[in-house]
Order: structure tokens, then sequence, then C-alpha cells
């Protein structure tokens, strides 16, 4: 959103000649005023209230915008109540994300968003994975920060979705002859195993710091070729499942196999006001979850 110098009130904020601007065009215009110092690390936002007058829009699309400028560590004390405040820094240790930062593995890519993302009072986290092993271990980052007082989120939400038990999966198959239904019960174990502990050490949060968690698992009637994770509605990591042939010992006997490494599967990260591209991708990767997890997916209960 460009700022035309007529329109600029003394108080440095943009009288916007653009109604109903979206809540990326809002974040767009903050961050800029934030980077060039209009708005001064420490210095309180205007309130909602305001900025919905501004900008001519509801106070959600307000609010929306604010967290996506949590979401990058730009502001600070994003509620519905008293005003943001700008962030005193940029914090060294914050994961760069958008589209100039390059792929990463899994692995390298998820566990500093997933910890970026618990920064929030409210941390939202859906996924749409094989098994949930990648999530789990990329949760321990935040969970330590939790323990040792640096991240105080007041409500976790996490929904995954995993393939249905009752399914043939796509993969991992085998090569060749029928396997006797080995790898299948070799998913199943992990898939329920990883989605227990997840489970488990979420929920415990409850008890150890009053944080209200919700924790749901759905069964999806495909094998999904992707893997996706969503993050406080800001933001989408992506990658796809390649599959290259493999050797794995099951029930003390080499098989070869059809299957792919996701914790090594590349993370393309979309982050919403980052530009047109990444927020319709964030803005659609959300519709297809919430698509998914209410018409086709089904009750999932982890049990072998």
């Amino acid at each position: 959103m460009s700022v035309d110098p007529e329109h600029v009130s003394a108080s440095g904020r943009t009288r916007s000649q653009r109604p109903h601007a979206s809540h990326g065009e809002i974040a767009d215009e903050l961050r800029s005023r934030i980077r060039s110092g209009v708005l001064r690390p420490g210095q309180r936002m205007p309130t909602q209230a305001e900025l919905a007058v501004e900008f001519g829009v509801e106070r959600g699309a307000v609010r929306q915008a604010l967290r996506i400028l949590q979401s990058e560590h730009l502001l600070t004390n994003v509620s519905r109540g008293s005003p943001a405040t700008v962030a005193a820094g940029p914090s060294p240790a914050r994961p760069a994300a958008g589209p100039t930062v390059p792929p990463q593995p899994t692995m390298v890519g998820l566990a500093p968003r997933i910890a970026a993302a618990f920064a929030a009072p409210h941390v939202e986290v859906d996924a749409i994975c094989l098994t949930s092993v990648s999530l789990t271990l990329a949760m321990g980052e935040p969970l330590r920060q939790i323990h040792a007082g640096r991240l105080e989120p007041a409500k976790i939400d996490v929904r995954v979705l995993l393939p249905s038990r009752d399914i043939d999966l796509a993969f991992p198959a085998p090569v060749g002859a029928d396997d006797g239904g080995r790898l299948h019960r070799r998913w199943l174990t992990q898939r329920n195993a990883q989605g227990m502990v997840l489970r488990q050490n979420l929920l415990a949060l409850r008890t150890t710091h009053g944080i209200d968690v919700r924790v749901s698992f759905r069964a999806l009637p495909f094998t999904p070729p992707v893997k996706l994770y969503l993050l406080n509605g800001v933001e989408a990591l992506f990658a796809y499942y390649t599959l290259g042939r493999r050797e794995r010992e099951i029930d003390h006997e080499h098989l070869q196999l059809y299957d792919a490494d996701g914790t090594r599967s590349m993370l393309f990260a979309f982050v919403q006001g980052a530009g047109l591209r990444d927020t319709t991708f964030v803005e659609q990767s959300h519709l297809w979850f919430n698509a998914l997890w209410e018409t086709i997916s089904s009750d999932l209960v982890l049990t072998s």
C-alpha cells in the first residue's frame, strides 16, 4: 500500500485512500512504518479501533494484521484489549521466512518456525502428514522454552490429519510381492505412537502450566502426497513426499519398498503479508485443510 504525503496524519498514521483494505495490506503498511522508523521500538500502537477507522475495515481485519506482525516479532502484546507495542528489536534467534528464503529440510526448517509460532498468546497449528513424527520432534523446542519460562502461550490448538488405518497406503509399499501387511502394520504402529506422544506432551501443559490445550486428530481416506503445516493462520510450510526405492529390515527380514523420508523433505515457507503469492497460498491452504477436516475426514482413534 503506497503512502501519499498529503494523507499522513501528524501522528505518522496514514489516512487510507483505500477503504476496505485487506488484512495483508494493513500488515504491509504497518510493517513499512515500523521498518522506516515512523513507529519506533517500544512505542505503543494506535488502538485497534483507531486502526479500523483509519483503514476503513472491521476490527477483525486489524487483529489479523497485528497477529501477522506479532508472528514476525515486530509487535508484542497483541490482544483484544490494550494496544500492541512495537517490539524492542529483531530477535537474533528469530528464523527467517518468506519468498527470499530457500527451502530447508523439514527437520531444519520446521522446529524454529514452530517455536516462533508459540510466541503468540493463542497458538494454532494445523498439519496434514503421513505420520506426525516431524511435528512431534519439532514440538520439542517450544516445549523446552515453555518449561524454561521463555514462552507463555495461554491457549494451544493443534489439529492433525493423518491417513486412515482402513485404506491401502500408496506408500510405503512393497516392491513386487505382497509383504503380508507388514509395512502397513509398521506404519500404523508409528502413526499411533507418534500421535500419542504429541498429544500427551501437549496436554501435560494443562497440569504443569495451566495452558488451555486442545489436540485433535482426524483420518483421511487417502495417502497425502505432500505435507503441510499451518501456523497461527499466517504461515504455511509445504513439502513434497519424494518417493524412492529403499530397503528396510522388518520382522528380521530385509524388504524392498517404495517410501519417502519425510524428515528430509524440503520445506517451503509462505508467510501471509509477504506478497500476493504468499498471502494467497496461505489463505488457500487454510481453505483446503478446513474442507478436508469438515467433509471427508473421519474420527481417528490412536490405537493399534
